[in-house]
């Protein structure tokens, strides 16, 4: 099967919709597939690992990236970029199918067609990751996105979600009918990152405990609560009621810090900003515990990233996939609420009791590997072939 996948960047980009498309990418063609990614983050054509990745940077001085700059109507400039890449590729030699994410809906100009089926893979949506839109401009933008989001979806031969929960939020979120093949795909991790992890050994030394954040500094990520339970910790320990700590934030660049932040907490963090892989490695290595209090994930990258180094998790209640793969196994505590005082009480425990923070890593080794390329590239093809079958009969 030959197949295209659309990504907004790719490997080494250090991003999560980078590595899915990696592991996309490469579980498909360890599954006897040919692979053609097309990225819009660089501008040459390589082949790495046995994906040929194709480069579509818009050129600066181009109409398409001019009109990128635009509001509501340069949501279009990627799509049609992406559009023209894939058909002229096509043209000289036929795709099978053809797979993009839902956010920003990179592919919504190629789907309905029938002699290249279109499965879109979602990601969380491009609504649920925007902050309140303080102008008209901005809400017409945003409306503009999610409408394109949701036409994509709608024009798909085939859907895939990351977990039940989370096609059901979709199918919702985008008012589709249930007329379409869907499946429910976990992403797998990738192999020298999963062989890396189970090497590394728990930090020896107690304190100060090493707490670390893999994220953006948005509300859906539960930043506000890390930030609110941050400023109640710093201020037990400065009183001596807890042991030393101190947060790694991975994501978060410096200026994205609360400007009324007390220096207690300030003293006891560190933004890091975007780190490259074999960093981010050594940033799980170090910690003691991972902190991920999102109040939605599609699928939730940095637990499976958590797991697979044993570190226990610090997620919240609220979510589906932190219930599924954090709290049913018993790999960390779950805030009962996405607000810092829960946060708060949830990590308390562990920064005090060396023993509750091992045992966590006992089960998080336990619970880890769950999903593999050899899943992933199989119940991908199985889904191709299902949505190709259907595009075919209209």
């Amino acid at each position: 099967m030959r197949t295209a996948l659309l990504a907004w960047d790719y490997p080494p980009a250090p991003s999560g919709l980078s590595t899915a498309a990696r592991e996309i990418a490469e579980s498909l063609s360890e599954s006897g597939a040919d692979v053609t990614v097309f990225t819009l983050d660089r501008a040459v054509t390589e082949r790495i690992n046995g994906v040929t990745v194709l480069g579509l940077a818009l050129p600066p001085a181009g109409g398409l990236a001019a009109l990128r700059l635009w509001g509501s109507v340069g949501h279009l400039a990627a799509p049609l970029a992406f559009r023209r890449a894939v058909l002229a590729a096509h043209a000289g030699r036929p795709f099978d199918v053809v797979e993009a994410t839902n956010w920003y809906a990179p592919a919504v100009l190629l789907a309905g067609r029938r002699d290249l089926p279109l499965v879109t893979r979602s990601s969380t949506p491009a609504a649920f990751t925007r902050g309140p839109a303080p102008s008209f401009r901005d809400r017409l933008d945003g409306a503009t996105a999610d409408a394109l989001e949701r036409r994509q979806a709608r024009g798909s031969a085939g859907l895939i979600a990351n977990t039940a929960a989370h096609g059901a939020v979709i199918g919702q979120a985008y008012r589709l009918p249930g007329c379409r093949p869907e499946a429910v795909i976990g992403l797998s991790l990738p192999p020298d990152l999963a062989e890396g992890a189970r090497d590394a050994p728990y930090p020896e030394a107690e304190a100060p405990v090493r707490l670390l954040f893999v994220g953006r500094a948005e509300a859906r990520k539960g930043f506000d609560a890390l930030m609110d339970a941050l400023v109640i910790l710093a201020d037990e320990a400065e009183r001596g009621a807890l042991p030393a700590f101190r947060l790694d934030l991975v994501g978060v660049p410096p200026d994205d810090l609360p400007a009324d932040l007390p220096d207690a907490a300030r003293a006891r963090l560190r933004a890091r900003g975007r780190i490259g892989a074999e960093a981010l490695a050594g940033s799980y290595a170090d910690a003691h515990a991972v902190l991920a209090p999102s109040r939605y994930e599609s699928f939730g990258l940095v637990y499976q990233e958590a797991l697979a180094y044993g570190r226990p998790v610090v997620a919240c209640a609220e979510d589906a996939s932190a219930r599924a793969f954090v709290g049913a196994p018993g790999a960390g505590p779950l805030a009962a609420a996405a607000t810092g005082p829960a946060l708060a009480d949830a990590l308390r425990p562990l920064l005090r009791d060396p023993a509750l923070r091992r045992a966590y890593r006992a089960r998080a080794l336990a619970a880890a590997g769950r999903f593999t390329r050899a899943s992933l590239g199989r119940a991908t093809l199985d889904l191709y072939a299902r949505a190709i079958a259907a595009a075919r009969e209209g």
